[in-house]
């Protein structure tokens, strides 16, 4: 215990200068644990894939259907325990601004393909009778007010026109990673229109949503499917769920590389702030340390001072940019909407940033410990600082 006193009390010795440096350090972790949050939210849908999923589309690109006949050839693929489909529809509510993910899916195979989305019996009861209706995630109906019961009308771009749906249940996510900012509704509600309106369109699904037995054969049952559709109208790519989202993630690894090279940057920041504030602080006190080495004390123990105040200096002000990184993320969470349906600070960011903290007091303090410990008794007394 005395030992943390006097490190305590060595640490605020220059209050102004040790709380500036505290300062600095807190903005630093809290911009770096943001940061890394950032690219945790990026990496949220493929965290929560499930190894049970696997995803087919045209082998073109995504931007291309699918005959809604494959259905039943792919619901026959050995290994293949269910078979969902549905098709991305891009709406927009009110405003270009009002981003959130909508898609028309068949709703049963769907929900039990989607297990996450934890949805009262009444409420599913009710989605599936009305071909009219939608679902939507808890987030996504509480930033816009929405009730079970209300009328939601999207302005269809990729499928033109003003689409009404009524909202017939508000999903949980089981897991903090669900996604709670999506709108699915009837795709049969979307063919019966284009049937009426563009029958080319008709009949036709963006991406087919498979269960299959076991992970295991995941590989098996994807080249499966793949084989029976070879040289025909449509070839078919089928992949994990993971492989699928990770496809939507690499189109913006510019970016995320970008995010991780400022994190590293704010860390050196850190780092040159800390050894600026110790080698200061060494300065001053190499008179100090001089008498330590008098009355006989090692440099293991001058060096025990200097590294503790360092770490002290360093941790509290680590301490504060966690504490202060929790409320913040919500914020930016709240801020941020449905571009980041999953928000949240994981352990692993708070350990780098301990981590990086810790290395960073050692590192700060390695050049002032050496010269306190190697300048000469005599040159450290006539030392005035």
């Amino acid at each position: 215990m005395n030992i943390l006193k006097i490190l305590f009390k060595n640490a605020f010795r220059h209050k102004l200068r040790t709380g500036l440096t505290i300062l600095s350090i807190t903005i630093a972790i809290l911009a770096f644990c943001l940061l890394r949050t950032v690219i945790s939210a990026w990496y949220a849908g493929v965290e929560a894939s499930s190894a049970n999923r696997l995803v087919t589309r045209n082998s073109v690109s995504i931007i291309f259907s699918l005959p809604f006949s494959y259905k039943e050839k792919i619901r026959q693929t050995e290994g293949v325990s269910i078979v969902s489909y549905g098709n991305w529809f891009g709406g927009i509510y009110i405003d270009e601004k009002n981003f959130f993910a909508n898609f028309a899916v068949e709703p049963k195979t769907y929900l039990d393909l989607y297990p996450e989305f934890r949805l009262s019996e009444d409420q599913k009861n009710a989605f599936l009778r009305d071909r009219r209706s939608f679902v939507a995630g808890r987030k996504l109906a509480t930033k816009y007010g929405w009730k079970v019961g209300d009328m939601i009308t999207l302005r269809g771009t990729i499928f033109p026109g003003n689409w009404e749906f009524v909202m017939r249940g508000i999903y949980n996510g089981r897991d903090e990673t669900t996604d709670e900012s999506q709108f699915f509704f009837h795709w049969d509600y979307l063919n019966e229109t284009l049937k009426r309106t563009a029958p080319v369109r008709a009949d036709q699904v963006g991406f087919y949503m498979i269960g299959v037995s076991s992970p295991t054969i995941s590989t098996q049952v994807a080249e499966g499917i793949d084989k029976s559709f070879k040289n025909s109208i449509a070839e078919t790519l089928t992949e994990t769920e993971k492989a699928f989202q990770m496809g939507f993630v690499s189109m913006s690894n510019a970016i995320i590389t970008a995010i991780r090279l400022v994190s590293i940057v704010v860390i050196v920041i850190i780092l040159a702030v800390v050894a600026n504030t110790m080698a200061m602080t060494s300065r001053e006190r190499i008179g100090e340390y001089s008498i330590f080495k008098t009355l006989g004390f090692g440099g293991w123990r001058i060096a025990g001072l200097i590294f503790g105040e360092s770490l002290v200096i360093t941790m509290i002000g680590c301490a504060f940019g966690i504490g202060f990184t929790f409320p913040v993320a919500d914020a930016f969470g709240h801020a941020m909407g449905t571009y980041f349906p999953v928000f949240n600070v994981d352990s692993d960011t708070l350990g780098l940033a301990v981590l990086y903290s810790f290395s960073v007091g050692v590192l700060a303090a390695i050049i002032p410990t050496y010269r306190a410990i190697k300048i000469p008794i005599a040159d450290g007394l006539r030392s005035i600082g």
